[in-house]
C-alpha cells in the first residue's frame, strides 16, 4: 500500500508538492471520486485519474545501448560521459547499468531498472554468455581454440577462467563467448595467450543480439521476448 500522493508522485514526474496542488484544487480522482487526502492508502487496483486522464505505476523497463567508445558504463562519473548520460527517458536515475562495459569497449550495453532481471543476468550462478568481437594485435595461433577451451589462468586469481569458445574471423578477428565477467577479463586471456586486444566489441548477451540499426550511442526498449529470455536462459 502506498500513500496517494506518493503513488502518483511515482507514475508520474509530478513532486509530490505538485502532486498535492493538485488534489487540493479537485484535479485527482479515485475510481471516479474527487480525492481530498494525500496520505490516502492505495492498493494500485483503484482508477487514479488527473484531470480526466488515468495513471498507473510505471512497468519495469529495459533497454538496449550500443555502447561507443569513451563513455563509461556507470550511473555517475566526474570525468567522463555515462551510458545513463544517452539515456533520455523519465526517472533515469533509476536505471542501472546490467554486465558493464570498459570505457575502450564498445557495442551490446543493457540497462534496466528491474533489480531481479539485473541479478539474474549478472550473477555468476546464471552462465549466461556473452559473446565479443575481438581484434588482436597479432595474429593467433592454432593453439588458443584448445586453451580457451581448457580455461585459461589470469594473473592474480586462484582459478583458471571457465572454458571459453572461439570462432576465427581471419588471423586477428576472433568471436569469443564467455560465461564470467572478471575485471577486463577478454584482455587479460589474450595477454595470458602472449597477444593484446586492440579493440572489443560485444554483441550478445544470453539471448540479446545487438541490433544492428542502432548507431553507437543509440538505444531502444528491448522487446518482451528479448526480456524474457534472461530469465528463461537462467532457470
Amino acid at each position: 500500500m502506498l500513500r496517494l500522493d506518493k503513488y502518483i508522485s511515482n507514475a508520474t514526474d509530478l513532486s509530490r508538492a505538485e502532486v498535492k496542488r493538485y488534489i487540493k484544487y479537485g484535479d485527482v480522482t479515485i475510481d471516479d471520486q474527487p480525492a481530498t487526502n494525500p496520505a490516502q492508502k492505495i492498493s494500485g487496483s483503484e482508477t487514479i485519474c488527473i484531470d480526466g486522464s488515468a495513471i498507473s505505476l510505471a512497468q519495469n523497463r529495459y533497454f538496449m545501448l550500443n555502447k561507443p567508445a569513451g563513455v563509461v558504463s556507470a550511473t555517475k562519473d566526474n570525468n567522463n560521459s555515462t551510458a545513463l548520460d544517452l539515456i533520455y527517458e523519465h526517472r533515469s536515475a533509476e536505471l542501472q547499468i546490467a554486465g558493464r562495459l570498459d570505457i575502450d569497449t564498445t557495442g551490446l550495453l543493457l540497462i534496466t531498472d528491474d533489480g531481479k532481471w539485473n541479478h539474474r543476468l549478472t550473477s555468476p550462478r546464471s552462465n549466461c554468455q556473452k559473446i565479443y568481437r575481438v581484434t588482436l594485435g597479432i595474429p593467433i595461433t592454432p593453439d588458443y581454440r584448445e586453451k580457451l577451451a581448457n580455461g585459461v589462468w589470469l594473473e592474480g586469481e586462484k582459478h583458471p577462467c571457465l572454458p571459453a569458445t572461439m570462432e576465427v574471423i581471419d588471423d586477428q578477428t576472433v568471436m569469443l563467448s564467455i560465461a564470467e565477467g572478471k575485471y577486463h577479463q577478454v584482455k587479460r586471456m589474450f595477454a595470458a595467450l602472449g597477444n593484446h586486444v586492440e579493440a572489443l566489441h560485444r554483441t550478445q548477451v544470453g539471448g540479446i543480439i545487438l541490433d544492428e540499426s542502432l548507431e553507437p550511442g543509440d538505444y531502444r526498449a528491448l522487446t518482451e521476448a528479448e526480456v524474457a529470455s534472461i530469465m528463461a536462459a537462467t532457470t
